[in-house]
């Protein structure tokens, strides 16, 4: 390995962090960027025909779709139920949740519903802040912590689309014969659920009150994490049941909460904070009425993946490949009847029958999902893309075998001799970087994880340690969320105090390397013990 091909290899991510951070621009823009350096070196200096880039290109778009289409279908239902006032009546209800138990509002808040939240493709950074500045929270708090409660279950985030995403990239890695199923990678990524959720607690808890808030809500705490634990502990045990595990653990949080909160002697409900325009909504709007986007979409979810026979059809026999558009000739497996977009659209259509939306709230409703909706699609998109021209680069399609080594081996050939058995220390530092930079933890593992997984072969880790390796890189990324300037703007966006975002990426920033350091030793310690 040469010196100069490594500082080719590390060329594109570096100019793509000097967009972000010194230039400060969007990730869409700073994408495409990136995209074009990383293209130019394929081409110029990795021996890669243009064929090859093309093709690696669209490919990677469309092994994002679990992603991407996620997000687009996503924000249409967000926008659908802020456009015919579901939305509303939602706030309007978690506004008056345990009023009389800051801990436990925290909780349930932020790490229950919001984690329910993004399981289902809502975005907790745009909704939850205006209800915790509602609720009496600091500006400071209210964008903190929405940004943070969701972290740890960020690998189940949008139906768990970051673990298909990693199981698929796996899989292709790992080749035919050899493929790994949505159990196997779930249960290594539980592992690290216990400490770093429970961790997370009480970062939310000193943000809120310092020490104070973390003597008041310690024992919340503990429960939220023991209740996580035990949930994604079973959920992770079968495969149809893992891409559940962001709904059951934020149901499951919601429920301990609302019971330690009765088993207390305090509220559940106190609507002593609703003004009287909201108290008339609350009668006008019935909230199952506003709840059947999600309530369908959970349904479908559950109809889809709890019956064997039917998560067995639709995950493993209809897979409706894409083939020819790969540059290394494989299919690509969409499984469109399987992933949750599909079925956030078909919920969205199905709950207009109960709320009956005019025609004015749809065309609303379109015409709001047309501003939010086509760069975060994109930009996810475009950063699988150069993942994948990254993993292609050298590719010879004539003799289907690589001409030279490609940048994602340059990367792993480096960190075995670099870093050697030290390697399981950085990874989830690697993870930090990946989802600063994406912003997403499935982008990071679309980028990061094929060199992760190579440099684990290279050290002769076995499969055991390529699964924590990139469980750690994965979990890395997901802590990334509280320092994506991206999502803390949103947040600050969400209550009209754009700017105040630099004063919660201070502190964020700490958290964000305290609890990375505790992944990163947590994959040392799982090293130690399975490999």
């Amino acid at each position: 390995m040469s010196i100069s091909a490594l500082l080719l290899t590390l060329t594109p991510i570096a100019v793509i962090i000097w967009m972000l951070v010194v230039w400060k621009k969007a990730a869409d823009i700073s994408g495409v960027v990136g995209w074009v350096v990383v293209s130019v070196i394929a081409f110029l200096f990795f021996q890669t025909s243009l064929e090859v880039i093309i093709k690696s290109t669209i490919s990677g778009g469309i092994k994002s779709f679990p992603v991407s289409l996620v997000v687009a279908s996503s924000l249409l239902q967000m926008a659908y139920m802020e456009k015919t006032g579901a939305l509303k009546r939602v706030i309007i209800l978690i506004k008056t949740i345990a009023s009389e138990n800051k801990a436990v509002q925290i909780m349930l808040i932020n790490i229950g519903f919001g984690t329910l939240m993004v399981s289902v493709g809502a975005t907790p950074v745009s909704l939850l802040p205006p209800i915790m500045l509602a609720l009496g929270y600091s500006t400071y708090v209210s964008i903190a912590l929405p940004s943070i409660g969701y972290d740890a279950l960020c690998t189940y985030a949008l139906l768990g689309a970051p673990i298909v995403v990693f199981v698929d990239i796996s899989n292709s890695f790992l080749g035919k014969g050899h493929e790994i199923s949505l159990s196997q990678a779930g249960s290594v990524f539980f592992m690290f659920l216990p400490v770093v959720s429970t961790l997370i607690g009480f970062c939310m808890l000193w943000i809120a009150g310092r020490w104070k808030g973390i003597r008041d809500g310690w024992l919340p705490c503990l429960l939220t994490g023991a209740v996580i634990t035990f949930v994604a502990y079973f959920t992770n045990k079968v495969d149809r049941l893992v891409v559940l595990t962001g709904i059951m653990c934020g149901t499951a949080v919601i429920i301990a909460m609302v019971v330690y909160l009765m088993a207390t002697g305090k509220k559940v409900i106190d609507k002593s904070r609703l003004t009287g325009e909201e108290l008339v909504y609350e009668k006008h709007f019935p909230l199952w009425k506003a709840l059947t986007p999600w309530g369908i979409l959970i349904i479908l979810i559950l109809a889809l993946n709890i019956p064997t026979e039917m998560f067995n059809f639709l995950y493993r026999e209809v897979t409706l490949p894409i083939v020819g558009l790969s540059a290394d000739g494989k299919p690509i497996l969409t499984r469109a009847l399987w992933n949750a977009y599909t079925w956030i659209f078909v919920s969205t259509f199905l709950s207009m029958i109960f709320i009956k939306p005019t025609f004015s709230q749809l065309k609303d409703t379109f015409s709001l999902w047309w501003k939010r909706a086509p760069r975060p699609v994109f930009a996810v998109a475009i950063f699988f893309s150069i993942g994948e021209i990254m993993n292609m680069s050298g590719y010879d399609i004539a003799t289907k075998k690589f001409a030279v080594a490609s940048m994602v081996q340059v990367l792993a050939d480096f960190s075995s001799q670099v870093f050697s058995n030290a390697y399981g220390s950085v990874v989830a530092w690697i993870g930090l970087l990946g989802g600063f930079i994406t912003g997403s933890e499935a982008s990071t593992i679309a980028m990061f994880s094929n060199y992760t997984m190579k440099t684990a072969n290279l050290l002769n880790m076995g499969l055991p340690g390529m699964l924590i390796i990139t469980a750690g890189l994965a979990f890395g990324g997901g802590l990334a969320s509280v320092i994506s300037p991206s999502k803390l703007q949103n947040a600050a966006a969400a209550i009209d105090k754009l700017g105040e975002e630099t004063k919660v990426i201070r502190i964020a920033f700490v958290f964000a390397l305290l609890l990375t350091a505790v992944t990163a030793a947590l994959v040392v310690v799982l090293l130690g013990i399975y490999v």
